[in-house]
């Protein structure tokens, strides 16, 4: 029997395919699989610094776990482990220096979301072994965007003054139908071939390096698909979630986990339900498997060089296993930055996820960001309600007001929209300005910034959920497009204005660091206008969101504790410079941002 690091045929794997020696936790549990392998004996050859503390079997007679310490003193080489009368020779690499102390996204990012099936095709790959090809016409079919389409558009993406980019998972998922978007994993450690190969993604994250990108990737904790090759035959029959009353969706009841009224069965439904047939719900609570999913994690991060990690369906899994998994993500990279799924309007909802919360019920978590779906909701209700005491602009107020909840506000990310949402341009009514504003206001208030790619374009979709035509094909990302994003032919008027509108405010961005690390001031909205400041010792900048249609004057005096007369203020979005009165003037439908002299 063969046991090859790199499967060369589906009943032999080892995972993680190699480890690294000097990780801070020595600990490392290889997942064998091989017919009948439960029963072997494994014995490590001598290497120094390294020992096996033993091994085990589950249910199935097809897998092996093997427990191994690669301690502070082991070095790089090959561990040579006989298992059932076969050598199996395992890589330990050299961590490339400075991978510990690697530096994640944050307040100085912007992060640019693309889904890597529709974003653009820069290769002719083979689809060999996957069960869906191509079919570009189908909405909720594979398009044939890749890792080779991505990397040639990575300047462009920087060009716009985004500084990190996050595609949607890129690991294998061979699915019948409806496999584009990433979230059914198949098989955790590989890039999916329709998009290339490890070798791609790699070069993938190489380059986006060189021009000033970092890399986040999506990874999926709670859930596979249901082609994943662990359902042919399951380590143990409690792997995935399976309820003694047959097939149970999640009824999606998120709240259970802190309702302290909730019924465990409801909780239970929660975290231990599918999310449809084809997306088997996996048993964090099973140590080996929880294991696995934190390696896994780990092996994504240092093999590739990735800035950060975002984290699908994050309160879904088990949530004594994120603590373990968060801490153990943090303890070896301390200065990454995690951001967890809680799609929740509530502010403590999504708090009780972040690191430094203390909650009512004791519960700890590692992961420092959260992606701010509350405050999403209220940025849309701001744009769209008429204004009164409660509703308007006046939710934006009162939603970043919520911020004392959060332990770590300015870390976390608030975004136009995502591949689960209806098109930020649609749900504003096709509203240019309003549009505007909410890019503005992402871009500059206390947090985090991602944007979904063709926000820039005034992409459109169905203001009802429709998830395929929601992540529509970039233009120009395919030979023979009409329109195309990346030179600006065949777009429309509004489409060119929109796209160096954005590049203006991201490339300022980039470079203003008062809005990285600054201060925040509000002031409630008054008549249609919404104003704040962010600002520190020497820096100051004014943001103001007029949603009436005609142009207004504000008087200044109200605003005294940060701006003044005679101070002279540069438009960050065309550029003028003028020197204040007692009166500022703010076109209608626009926002206005003005950045002030030292």
């Amino acid at each position: 029997m063969s046991l090859p690091t790199l499967a060369a045929e589906p009943t032999h794997r080892v995972e993680p395919p190699n480890w690294w020696a000097g990780m801070r936790d020595t600990s490392l549990q290889l997942m064998l699989h091989a017919p009948g392998i439960a029963d072997a004996k494994p014995t490590l050859a001598p290497y120094p610094g390294v020992t096996l503390k033993g091994s085990h079997r589950a249910a199935s007679a097809n897998y092996l776990f093997v427990d191994l310490v690669v301690g502070p003193g082991a070095q790089p080489g090959e561990l040579q482990l006989q298992v059932g009368g076969t050598t199996l020779r395992y890589p330990l690499l050299a961590r490339t220096p400075g991978s510990a102390e690697r530096q994640g996204f944050g307040p100085k990012d912007a992060i640019y979301l693309l889904v890597p099936d529709r974003f653009a095709k820069g290769a002719d790959l083979g689809q060999a072994g996957m069960k869906e090809g191509t079919h570009r016409a189908d909405p909720n079919g594979r398009h044939g965007g890749d890792l080779a389409g991505m990397r040639q558009h990575l300047g462009h993406i920087a060009g716009l003054g985004f500084t990190q980019v996050w595609p949607t998972p890129l690991v294998e998922n061979n699915s019948e139908q409806y496999s584009y978007h990433g979230y059914a994993a198949t098989d955790f450690y590989r890039i999916d071939p329709r998009f290339g190969t490890n070798d791609d993604f790699g070069a993938f994250v190489a380059e986006a390096r060189t021009k000033g990108l970092g890399v986040i990737q999506d990874i999926v904790l709670n859930h596979i698909g249901a082609g994943h090759w662990w359902m042919a035959d399951l380590p143990a029959p409690d792997w995935v979630n399976q309820s003694p009353r047959g097939y149970t969706e999640t009824h999606h009841a998120r709240m259970t986990l802190q309702d302290p009224y909730a019924s465990p069965s409801d909780r239970q439904r929660f975290t231990d339900g599918w999310f449809v047939p084809g997306m088997p719900d996996l048993n964090q609570r099973r140590p080996e498997l929880a294991t696995y999913l934190t390696q896994m994690t780990l092996w994504w991060i240092e093999r590739y060089g990735l800035s950060g990690i975002r984290t699908d369906t994050y309160s879904y899994s088990d949530r004594d296993f994120l603590t373990r998994w968060s801490a153990r993500v943090m303890q070896e990279y301390p200065r990454l930055n995690i951001v967890g799924e809680e799609w929740s309007p509530h502010p403590a909802v999504v708090a009780y996820w972040q690191r430094g919360k203390k909650n009512h019920d004791g519960y700890v978590s590692h992961t420092p960001s959260m992606m701010d779906f509350p405050m999403n909701s209220a940025l849309l209700a701001a744009l769209t309600e008429n204004d009164g005491a409660f509703t308007g602009l006046n939710r934006l107020y009162e939603g970043l007001a919520h911020d004392f909840v959060y332990p770590a506000p300015a870390n976390l990310v608030l975004f136009d929209g995502n591949h689960d949402t209806p098109r930020l341009f649609s749900l504003l009514q096709r509203d240019v300005g309003l549009t505007k504003m909410a890019l503005a206001y992402i871009a500059t208030t206390r947090r985090i910034p991602q944007v979904f790619y063709g926000t820039e374009l005034l992409m459109e979709s169905p203001v009802e959920r429709d998830d395929g035509r929601v992540r529509a094909d970039m233009p120009g990302g395919w030979p023979g497009d009409k329109a195309n994003a990346f030179t600006g032919a065949g777009l429309s008027p509004e489409q060119r204005d929109m796209l160096d509108w954005t590049r203006r405010l991201f490339n300022w961005r980039k470079g203003a660091g008062v809005i990285h690390d600054g201060a925040l001031m509000q002031y409630a909205p008054l008549d249609g206008v919404y104003v704040f400041f962010r600002f520190d010792a020497g820096r100051t900048v004014m943001g103001v969101l007029n949603k009436n249609p005609q142009t207004v004057v504000l008087p200044l005096a109200r605003f005294a504790e940060r701006v003044s007369a005679g101070q002279r203020a540069r438009d960050v979005l065309n550029g003028k410079t003028q020197t204040l009165g007692d009166q500022l003037t703010v076109p209608g439908k626009e926002p206005l941002i003005l950045e002030f002299e030292r």
